[in-house]
């Protein structure tokens, strides 16, 4: 699920230094700087690399490894006294900071008119995460670059095949990513859960079909004005190539869809009767208006929100989205929305916002559903996934972690095995797994600022669950 924003909050920070270092060589500077920035909802590592350049020069590179951005060519870098100031022009920022020993910077981060706190600390070396799940090779099974067609838009899927060794035919699985542009491994804050999840089932006599998102890496296509029907019609392409591969079993396809892939996974099988199984990891069982403002309001709880702003949020989104529902046009929906919002604050008291708090929500708001992104959102918001389960009758795991602040464990699994039972399918798994997060991860709160800082990927007890159970299937 996309991570929705507290809008109507904005948190200004200030900073005040306590101590004064005094005038700093550039040996000093030079070196591999780490602190990590508190954004909201998330909390992203950011490494500033700074190199000596000439006798009074020195040139930077930024990394953020919890998003997978390495080598991000910075501006100016300027010390003055115990003062650094480093550019960052690429993406509309700028570090500034002071040095309060010869180790350690506090400062903070600018960038859209937004400033955060970043300290940082010098590291030895360079930052490395630690992702011990990360399959390294030799692999006790056959890894193949695969690339096959989406007929209906004209354009080519990249991705990885996995088959297990010895002779087949093999089951066969397509893993199918949540929503946002990921590649064939969902590559997430360092984290590749697919690469581990497909390594677990292939050396388990299972092959996996994995690949990009279209737009992204190898796959051709674009995701502007693109649905998640759209998506369905990219994963049912995967399976169709799946029917061309000798060494798969053909009655023995399935799908194994996380967050929105979840959802795919069940539109495509109330649509298709040739796939043998499907797997649901945190897929809605309800519409997707529901999804989003439980998640927001979840969210925002376990991170302290007052309960006025809570409100207001609630009812300030609800809207939104109704308004969205109501309206094809991007164009007319935000002109909607900025004359209600304009409305909704101009009668009430002004304690919890000031009138820049407010406007800068208003942009907040309209920035984080971009024209491009529209019609996935507007599709996503409308439907309601247990319009599907009536028509599904292949064997079907539901999982979602107990934990998950993105899609709420009790009421999502208990509409999913409800309303796929009461359909008449009896071969329905379904299982809340305690302590678990949205990426099954072993957490403390579920939040999403947890995920980057969890070494471990993805639960080993929910790859066994999922092994054994596609293996008992007949």
């Amino acid at each position: 699920m996309k991570f929705v924003t507290k809008i109507l909050q904005v948190v200004l920070w200030t900073l005040s230094f306590q101590q004064s270092f005094g005038q700093v060589e550039k040996e000093q500077v030079a070196g591999s700087w780490l602190g990590t920035l508190n954004a909201g909802n998330i909390e992203l590592r950011l490494v500033f690399n700074i190199s000596v350049a000439g006798e009074a020069s020195f040139e930077a590179t930024l990394d953020s490894p919890d998003q997978g951005a390495m080598g991000i060519p910075l501006g100016e870098v300027s010390v003055i006294g115990d003062s650094l100031r480093i550019e960052a022009p690429m993406i509309k920022g700028y570090f500034v900071g002071k040095f309060t020993t010869s180790s350690t910077i506090e400062g903070e981060w600018n960038q859209a008119g937004r400033s955060f706190v970043l300290n940082l600390d010098k590291q030895a070396g360079v930052f490395v995460l630690n992702r011990p799940q990360e399959p390294q090779p030799p692999f006790p099974y056959k890894e193949e670059e695969v690339s096959f067609k989406q007929k209906a838009q004209d354009f080519s899927l990249g991705g990885t095949l996995t088959v297990p060794a010895g002779q087949g035919p093999f089951p066969v699985v397509v893993l199918v990513t949540g929503s946002g542009s990921q590649n064939r491994d969902e590559e997430i804050f360092g984290h590749k859960p697919f690469k581990v999840i497909a390594d677990h089932l292939s050396g388990n006599g299972i092959a996996v079909l994995r690949y990009d998102d279209r737009g992204v890496a190898s796959s051709g296509g674009s995701t502007t004005g693109s649905t998640t029907a759209d998506h369905a019609v990219d994963a049912r392409s995967a399976i169709e190539y799946l029917f061309t591969r000798n060494e798969i079993d053909k009655s023995r396809i399935g799908v194994i869809g996380h967050s929105e892939g979840g959802m795919i996974a069940f539109m495509l099988a109330s649509e298709y009767d040739d796939l043998a199984f499907i797997i649901s990891l945190a897929g809605p069982g309800v519409d997707g208006k529901t999804i989003l403002l439980e998640q927001s309001d979840y969210i925002s709880r376990m991170s302290g929100v007052d309960e006025s702003v809570l409100e207001d949020n609630k009812i300030v989104m609800s809207k939104v989205y109704e308004l969205m529902i109501t309206n094809e046009s991007h164009q007319s929906w935000g002109e909607e929305v900025i004359e209600f919002t304009s409305a909704y604050y101009s009668n009430k008291e002004m304690d919890n916002y000031s009138q820049e708090d407010i406007e800068q929500s208003k942009l907040d708001l309209l920035g984080s559903i971009p024209a491009s992104s529209y019609d996935w959102m507007r599709y996503f918001v409308m439907f309601d996934p247990s319009s599907e389960f009536g028509s599904i009758k292949c064997p079907v795991l539901a999982l979602n972690g107990g934990k998950d602040c993105q899609v709420l464990p009790d009421k999502n699994i208990n509409t999913i095995k409800k309303g796929l039972q009461s359909s008449g399918n009896s071969e329905v798994t379904a299982m809340i797994l305690p302590g678990l997060n949205h990426l099954f991860q072993n957490c403390e709160t579920g939040l999403p600022a947890e995920y980057s800082q969890i070494e471990e990927t993805f639960d080993p007890n929910t790859l066994e669950l999922m092994s054994d159970w596609i293996k008992q299937l007949k």
